[in-house]
């Protein structure tokens, strides 16, 4: 799961990419309102994390704007503007959430968690697919009953397919979820990853749709 994180703090938001990544999150992190916008125009991200005391714009209308843009992508706001009057503020002009600081990590991370269910639709936690199940909290993985040990970076591929599995995700929209921007990647990582997870889960268990790129396939109970 790709987070954008904007907060102009260096120590909290070193702290926040530590914590994060530890939880299987793939953060990229800026401090500037202009670089966001940037960002969300060149990338692909589940969700952002924003800070409201930007250097070069208030975080408030760098919201408003993204909203009045069509940008639908989940946003928790995470700032010391602690007044009842502000966090409606917050709220009203379109985010899915409101954390202050400071704040607890594991909470933020269930929050995470709760916002990208809620934009996949689901109503638990975890993702259910044909025989596999999928917590992306504590990152567990079974098929039919029985633990599958994935890499972090399996997780983080099988994470972005389930997340809407009827869905087609390009190679970019798949790179992006495992890895930051300023990542350097090799060029065959991805299918890397996704051979690794054929041989673990089935040999269909990753759809390859020529052209466009990729997709959730059948799983198949062993005989």
């Amino acid at each position: 799961m790709h987070i954008l994180l904007v907060e102009d703090d260096l120590l909290i938001a070193q702290g926040l990419v530590a914590g994060l990544q530890l939880q299987g999150f793939s953060l990229d992190h800026l401090a500037h309102a202009g670089a966001a916008e940037q960002a969300l125009q060149l990338g692909h991200f589940d969700a952002m994390i924003l800070d409201l005391g930007l250097p070069d714009e208030d975080g408030l209308h760098l919201l408003t704007r993204l909203r009045s843009q069509g940008v639908t992508l989940p946003v928790l706001i995470l700032s010391a503007r602690d007044s009842v009057l502000q966090r409606v503020e917050g709220l009203q002009a379109g985010a899915d959430d409101y954390l202050l600081k400071p704040f607890d990590l594991r909470e933020l991370a269930a929050r995470l968690h709760s916002l990208l269910r809620r934009s996949s639709g689901r109503s638990t936690h975890l993702i259910e697919y044909q025989g596999l199940t999928f917590d992306p909290t504590t990152r567990e993985v079974t098929l039919h009953g029985h633990a599958v040990a994935l890499s972090r970076r399996e997780q983080a591929l099988l994470g972005a397919l389930l997340q809407n599995p009827g869905h087609i995700l390009s190679a970019e929209q798949l790179q992006d979820s495992l890895y930051g921007l300023g990542d350097g990647v090799e060029s065959n990582a991805i299918n890397v990853h996704i051979y690794n997870l054929r041989r673990k889960l089935g040999s269909e268990v990753v759809k390859t749709v020529r052209g466009l790129g990729y997709r959730m396939g059948e799983l198949h109970e062993p005989a």
